[in-house]
């Protein structure tokens, strides 16, 4: 991810940004509808005075009163927006409160009601009535009483979508989407397509090299890597660089953020201007990004349901609405290729990188809610049931043996936190049925 993309993603994700240019854009249209209204004249009017009949007093006090009432509505809008986001954070996780500052239909409404505002203002400015030149910028005018009219509409589809998106399903199901477009996005290759030349590159090669350190220059989460830029800085220098974190971690200032090692004999040292350019390939901020980190989308799930969960919420339906969304994120991930940590050209390693393996996303999505899950034996079955969809998406016997292993875990905790004998005999009945079932699948 380059510094632009960054940039522009905190752009689309601001509350600000889209607003600014709809305000910007209302300014534009006064300009270009009063200026058309001085250029056409205003005899035409006459033929139709109850739409453009309106005096400079009349059109003054309904532009008045419209730009009144429309910053009145904006400030309620704001004031809405900032207590969904509050809600959303309280009650399911802070993680989340990006996905709704990005929501467009959002950054929209907000504009929308803002820019009348600033149309009315506009326009009113213009309007000339008494001992000055008589002006009244009819088509403006009828323009802005339309918008008046359309903003009704607006608002009630405002409320519409601020009451749907605080649902539970719907918060559930727009992070497993937007996760999922992201496993398109980094993952869109099937399992069993040839292999890339980078997985048939001669890793032996690098055994004998010196590997300099490069140290981070801030302390953050990384947000994102531009792969692409770091391969051609290790085509231009005939180096091969190994990433020392993933995407995601969290790296501390002056820690080793890439090692760099040169297949020529000389072994030059890494002058500033190298290190600046493998710098500039990493973007790192104080929160992750759902962009180019996979698993961010699977932990916004899990925060999700560790918080349904937890004493003061225990909401077992809102888990297990995110154990299933775990579940079919898993099964479609299994019947991916993740590619290989290794980037080459013509065989020969340039960049290693740093990427979880299958068992990592497995851990995240579901190791936090299983040791949560306490005496919930809803829980244990949907998580067994969960790992058994996404068993039947794939015949890597790796895959299967770290599926089996959090079956195996899942059996553990519910025999150690259940009491009641006829619920964990469900358990173990369906514990039994996964292993049958990998069993064959593995065959």
């Amino acid at each position: 991810m380059s510094r632009l993309q960054r940039w522009w993603l905190d752009l689309n994700s601001s509350l600000w940004f889209v607003p600014s240019l709809m305000v910007l854009g209302a300014i534009v249209v006064a300009y270009f509808l009063v200026h058309l209204d001085d250029s056409i004249g205003h005899e035409w009017t006459k033929r139709h005075p109850l739409l453009f009949g309106a005096g400079a007093d009349g059109a003054r006090g309904m532009l008045s009163a419209i730009a009144g009432s429309m910053i009145t509505v904006a400030g309620l809008i704001f004031s809405l927006t900032l207590s969904t986001l509050a809600q959303v954070s309280s009650q399911y996780t802070s993680r989340l409160l990006r996905n709704f500052m990005r929501d467009r239909s959002n950054q929209v409404v907000m504009g929308f009601f803002v820019s009348i505002f600033v149309y009315c203002l506009a326009v009113l400015r213009t309007i000339r009535g008494g001992d000055e030149r008589v002006f009244v910028p009819s088509l403006a005018v009828a323009f802005g009483l339309l918008l008046a009219l359309v903003s009704i509409g607006m608002l009630i589809f405002f409320i519409h979508h601020i009451a749907s998106s605080i649902q539970a399903a719907n918060v559930i199901g727009g992070a497993a989407q937007e996760t999922e477009r992201t496993f398109d996005k980094l993952f869109p290759k099937e399992l069993g397509d040839d292999a890339t030349p980078a997985e048939k590159a001669d890793l032996a090669a690098l055994e004998p090299l010196r590997w300099v350190p490069i140290a981070a220059r801030e302390s953050g989460y990384i947000q994102g890597i531009d792969e692409d830029e770091m391969l051609a800085f290790a085509h231009d220098t005939n180096a091969v660089v190994r990433m020392e974190y993933a995407i995601g971690s969290y790296v501390t200032k002056g820690s080793v953020l890439v090692s760099v090692a040169e297949y020529s004999a000389s072994q030059q040292p890494i002058d500033k201007r190298e290190a600046s350019r493998l710098h500039q390939c990493y973007s790192i901020g104080n929160q992750r990004l759902i962009d180019q980190d996979a698993g961010f989308g699977l932990r916004q799930l899990v925060d999700i349901a560790v918080k349904a969960l937890s004493a003061g919420i225990n909401d077992t339906s809102t888990a297990i609405m995110c154990i299933d969304r775990l579940g079919s994120l898993l099964a479609l991930l299994a019947g991916r290729d993740l590619g290989s940590p290794v980037r080459a050209e013509d065989g020969q390693v340039r960049v290693i990188a740093r990427r979880p393996d299958f068992a990592s996303y497995l851990a995240t999505a579901f190791d936090q809610v299983r040791t949560n899950a306490a005496e919930d034996e809803a829980i244990y079955l949907r998580l067994l049931v969960a790992l058994h969809t996404v068993a039947q998406r794939t015949r890597r016997p790796d895959y299967h043996r770290v599926i089996g292993q959090q079956a195996e875990l899942a059996l553990a905790a519910a025999e150690k936190n259940i009491t009641v004998e006829y619920e964990l005999a469900q358990v173990r009945q369906r514990h039994r049925e996964l292993r049958v079932d990998l069993i064959g699948l593995s065959i």
